[in-house]
C-alpha cells in the first residue's frame, strides 16, 4: 500500500518534467550579470510624482517570479497589462500535475470495482454497474454548474474545494475497516453518498483542463497540457483494472482497496491545498494578455452555450469530441467481451489489455497534442485520427473465423484504437476554445463533456443490442471471410459519419490569430531594442 501512492505522484511529475524539458522545474539562479532590454514596450511610464523629477529615469527588471507592478504614487500598486509581454512560470507543471492526479483519482473511484464485480455484489448485494451509473449521472448533472462556480470563485478555490469533497466521499466509501484493529465494510447507503460526492467533484477536474492550459501555458504548449490533464483519467481507469483486479477479490481485499483509494486521495488533496494556485502574475500568451487588457468577463454558462452554437466551427469540434469519447467508452464498457471474442480469455490478460488501451489513449494525446501545438493543424490531425479510429475498430468485431480469433491482432487493434481515438478529445477541446475565443474555456469543455457523456450513455445499450447481430465481411474470400459484430459496424459508421461532417470545418482560429499577431509585432519592435549587459554590483553602486 505504501508504494502505490508515491508512484502515482512520481509518474505524473515524471511526465510533466519530460514535457517541460526539465528546466521547467528548476528556478534559475540569480546571475551576477544582468541583461536589461530597453524598448518602447517594456519601459515603465512614470507616474505624476515621477514626472516632477526632471531627467530622472528609473529602470526596473523582473525575475520570473516577481510581479510587474506599476507604481501609482500610493501605497497600493496596480497591474498595467499593456506594458507586459507573455511569460511562463515553472509553477505551471505543478498545476498540471495536481489537476492530472485529481482526474486520475476521480475515475479510479468511478471504475474502482469494474474489475471485480462479483466481489462487490457479494459484499453489498448490488451490481457494480449500478454504482457506476450513479456516479456518471451525478457527473453529468454537476457539469452544468462548473462554469459558473469557477467564474465566481476562481479556479484555485473551485479545484481545492472539489478535491476536499472527493476526499470526503472516498472516506465515506472506505470507512475505517481497513485500519489496524478495525473490520467491516460501510453500509451501501454510505457507499452511495460517498460515490455521489466524488461524482459531484469530478467535473471540476474534467472541465477545467483548457482553462488551466490557457491560464498557465504558452501557445505552443496548450494542446499537450490539455491532452495530459484531460486524458489522465484514463490512467485512473487502468489503475482500477490492475489494482482492483488484484486486490478487490474478497471482502477483506475490498476493504483494503477502498482504504488505499481514500489514503491516496487524501495525500493529493493536502498537496492541492498547499500548492495549487489560481493564476500566474503575467499571462503566458498574447491571447490571454489581450483578454486581460480588454477586461473580458465570462458570461453565465447558458449564455455562453448559445454563443458557442452560433460560432462557426464549434459544432464540428464538438462532433469529433463526442465521437471519440463515445467510441472509447463503448469499447471500455465491453472490454471483457471484446477481448474474449478475439481469443484473449484470461482475466489478468484482459485487465492488462484494458490498461494498455487506456495508456495508449494518454500516449497518443501527448504525442499528437505536441505536434498540433507546433503546427496548429487541428483539421488534418483530427481527420487522420477519425479515419484511423474506424480502421482499428474493425478488427474488434471480427468473430468465428481465423482473422477474428487472433489474440495478437486483437490486442494490436485495441492499442491502435487508443492511440488514434484518444487524441481527438484534447485536440478538439483546444480547437473549440480557439474558434470561440475569447469565450470561456471551462464552458467550452463543459459542453463537450455533457455531450460526450450523454451520447455515451445512450449509445452503450444500443451497442449492446447491436452486438447480438452478425454480418459477413469479405464473403467468398478464402482465408479472410469473417463474421463481424453489429456493435462494431455501428462504431465504424459513427466514425465515418463524424469524419464526413468534420471535413467541412472551415472556421478562423481566433486565439491562434491573436497569438501570431502579437508575435509579429514583437519581432518588429525588437529592432528598436537595446540590450545592455552590466555588472549588478556596478549598477547598484551607481544607483
Amino acid at each position: 500500500m505504501k508504494s502505490v501512492v508515491p508512484s502515482l505522484i512520481s509518474y505524473s511529475v515524471l511526465v510533466c518534467a519530460i514535457l517541460g524539458n526539465v528546466e521547467g522545474f528548476v528556478t534559475p539562479s540569480t546571475n551576477l550579470q544582468t541583461e536589461i532590454r530597453i524598448s518602447r514596450n517594456n519601459l515603465i511610464k512614470p507616474n505624476d510624482a515621477s514626472r516632477r523629477r526632471s531627467n530622472q529615469i528609473v529602470l526596473q527588471s523582473f525575475s520570473e517570479d516577481e510581479d510587474p507592478l506599476i507604481p501609482n504614487g500610493d501605497a497600493e500598486a496596480t497591474i498595467d497589462y499593456t506594458k507586459m509581454k507573455p511569460q511562463v512560470y515553472s509553477q505551471r507543471w505543478v498545476q498540471l500535475a495536481y489537476l492530472s492526479l485529481l482526474a486520475l483519482l476521480s475515475d479510479w473511484v468511478c471504475f474502482s470495482v469494474a474489475a471485480a464485480p462479483d466481489a462487490f455484489e457479494q459484499s453489498f448485494g448490488h451490481s457494480a454497474s449500478s454504482i457506476i451509473d450513479i456516479f456518471l449521472f451525478t457527473n453529468v448533472a454537476t457539469s452544468f454548474l462548473v462554469t459558473d462556480v469557477v467564474t465566481n470563485f476562481g479556479m484555485q478555490k473551485a479545484i481545492q474545494s472539489a478535491a476536499v469533497l472527493m476526499a470526503l466521499g472516498c472516506w465515506l466509501r472506505a470507512g475505517v475497516g481497513f485500519l489496524p484493529g478495525q473490520d467491516g465494510l460501510v453500509d451501501y447507503t454510505l457507499l452511495v453518498i460517498g460515490t455521489v460526492l466524488v461524482g459531484v467533484a469530478q467535473p471540476f477536474f474534467q472541465c477545467t483542463p483548457p482553462l488551466l492550459s490557457a491560464t498557465w501555458f504558452a501557445n505552443n504548449e496548450r494542446s499537450t497540457s490539455t491532452a495530459i490533464a484531460l486524458n489522465f483519467n484514463q490512467i485512473g481507469i487502468a489503475t482500477a483494472f490492475l489494482v482492483g483486479g488484484s486486490m478487490a477479490t474478497t471482502t477483506k481485499g475490498l476493504e483494503n482497496y477502498l482504504g488505499l483509494i481514500a489514503l491516496a486521495t487524501t495525500i493529493i488533496t493536502v498537496g492541492t491545498l498547499l500548492q495549487f494556485e489560481n493564476a500566474p502574475p503575467i499571462p503566458p500568451s498574447a491571447s490571454e494578455l489581450e483578454k486581460k487588457i480588454k477586461g473580458e468577463v465570462e458570461p453565465p454558462f447558458l449564455e455562453s452555450v448559445q454563443k458557442f452554437f452560433n460560432t462557426r466551427g464549434f459544432t464540428n469540434a464538438l462532433a469529433a469530441f463526442i465521437c471519440s469519447i463515445s467510441i472509447t467508452n463503448v469499447v471500455g464498457a465491453f472490454i471483457d467481451d471484446v477481448m474474449t471474442r478475439g481469443g484473449v480469455t484470461g482475466q489478468f490478460q484482459i485487465d492488462l489489455a484494458g490498461a494498455g488501451f487506456e495508456l495508449a489513449i494518454v500516449l497518443g494525446g501527448i504525442v499528437l497534442g505536441g505536434y498540433v501545438d507546433r503546427t496548429k493543424d487541428y483539421k488534418i490531425v483530427t481527420m487522420g485520427c477519425l479515419a484511423a479510429t474506424a480502421f482499428f475498430v474493425l478488427p474488434l468485431g471480427l468473430t468465428d473465423h481465423a482473422l477474428g480469433r487472433e489474440p495478437l491482432l486483437m490486442v494490436a487493434a485495441l492499442l491502435g484504437l487508443g492511440v488514434a481515438a484518444g487524441p481527438v478529445q484534447p485536440i478538439n477541446a483546444e480547437l473549440a476554445v480557439d474558434v470561440t475565443y475569447p469565450g470561456d474555456e471551462t464552458a467550452v469543455e463543459s459542453v463537450q463533456q455533457i455531450g460526450g457523456n450523454l451520447i455515451s450513455a445512450l449509445l452503450i445499450p444500443i451497442a449492446e443490442k447491436a452486438s447480438e447481430s452478425d454480418y459477413t465481411l469479405l464473403k467468398g474470400v478464402p482465408g479472410f471471410e469473417s463474421d463481424i459484430r453489429g456493435d462494431v459496424v455501428l462504431l465504424v459508421a459513427i466514425a465515418f459519419i463524424t469524419l464526413a461532417y468534420f471535413s467541412k470545418f472551415d472556421a478562423p482560429l481566433m486565439r491562434s490569430a491573436a497569438d501570431e499577431g502579437s508575435e509579429e509585432e514583437s519581432e518588429f519592435e525588437e529592432e528598436d531594442d537595446a540590450v545592455i549587459n552590466v555588472d549588478s554590483e556596478e549598477l547598484a553602486s551607481q544607483v
